[in-house]
């Protein structure tokens, strides 16, 4: 019970990475608030997880006072807050000539500024508790991919904001704050946006070697896994950091052109 008492908001929890976390940290023993936009799933999760261990909150979390009504719900229902895993995002394609600036001040929005909008509402109950933030970003955060623009420059400016207040909330209020950075998921969403771009839905079975050495891409449980890490205090003081999560070098890979629609 690596996670024991322990009270962890997961926001975009409703599937996918958030959902596998959510129930990981269960499994550990914490309680969770699962938040996302699909009612119908949140509530599969909660059914999921033991009776009393999990509440559910329903909201875009870019609406004024979310962050707040998060925390609250937490507080209310739990009595305490213990750490924040802000894994919430929209994975959107788009290049410099697609995205304009309502596009990205979108993803900016969701991916980016949400996420500070949190730590802020949740930095007095976690400094009480002496908690920890989890960012979780994309190995897109180096440079990303061309037609990942908008969503690139969303995760590295969210890999900034990591380390910086990593350093600072540290420091000041004894909040660690650290960021996994997972490669490809096959996550409920990726199906969706890979059946959009006309692939069959059986699409991750074959991958080119490039992407894929262990002849598959990560499943969300295995993000989950190493999320426990950061969120247990067997991680001690470790603040300001942040680990990719792929199976192959991202930074300095150069795979051949055609097979870069497969991503």
């Amino acid at each position: 019970m690596r996670l024991k008492n322990k009270v962890i908001i997961v926001t975009g929890s409703c599937t996918g990475i958030g959902k596998a976390i959510a129930l990981r940290c269960v499994a550990e023993g914490a309680s969770v608030v699962i938040h996302g936009l699909e009612k119908d799933l949140g509530e599969k999760v909660v059914e999921e997880l033991e009776k009393g261990r999990a509440v559910l909150h329903i909201e875009d979390i870019t609406n004024e006072g979310a962050p707040e009504r998060l925390v609250a719900l937490a507080l209310t229902t739990f009595g305490k807050l213990d750490a924040v895993v802000n894994n919430a995002a929209l994975v959107a394609s788009s290049n410099l000539q697609t995205t304009d600036l309502a596009f990205l001040r979108r993803i900016l929005e969701i991916n980016t500024i949400a996420p500070f909008a949190l730590i802020k509402a949740a930095l007095p109950s976690l400094s009480k508790e002496r908690g920890c933030v989890l960012n979780i970003g994309s190995v897109n955060a180096w440079s990303g991919e061309p037609n990942l623009f908008a969503y690139s420059i969303s995760k590295g400016a969210l890999m900034t904001m990591t380390r910086n207040l990593g350093d600072t909330l540290h420091r000041e209020n004894g909040v660690r704050v650290n960021q996994v950075n997972p490669g490809w998921v096959l996550t409920e969403t990726e199906i969706l946006r890979k059946r959009a771009h006309g692939l069959a839905d059986d699409w991750y079975k074959d991958i080119p070697s490039v992407y894929a050495p262990a002849g598959r891409i990560l499943w969300p449980s295995e993000i989950a896994a190493a999320a426990v890490y950061w969120l247990a205090d067997e991680s001690g003081p470790i603040s300001g950091q942040v680990v990719d999560l792929e199976q192959h070098p991202f930074i300095g890979r150069n795979p051949p052109k055609d097979a870069s629609t497969i991503r």
